[in-house]
């Protein structure tokens, strides 16, 4: 399964919404350095799916704010 992710770093709170034609709005604490946003993006996913971390990938847009992540279940 492919999931849409729109992603905000650095903000006060973290929170999941429904975005634009399907997407999640993720907003995250971290910041984008070290990798750290990507690994708390994929921990918020994966429990909002209820699979493991280790199931979820981030396909497209390691650097960028729209990513593509694959979930195997």
């Amino acid at each position: 399964m492919y999931i849409k992710v729109r992603v905000k770093t650095g903000q006060k709170k973290e929170s999941v919404a429904e975005g634009i034609k399907g997407t999640l709005a993720i907003s995250v604490k971290e910041k984008a350095e070290r990798n750290s946003a990507n690994a708390r993006i994929m921990k918020i996913v994966a429990g909002r799916l209820g699979v493991p971390v280790k199931k979820v990938r981030i396909v497209s847009g390691h650097h960028s704010p729209s990513k593509l992540l694959s979930v195997i279940e």
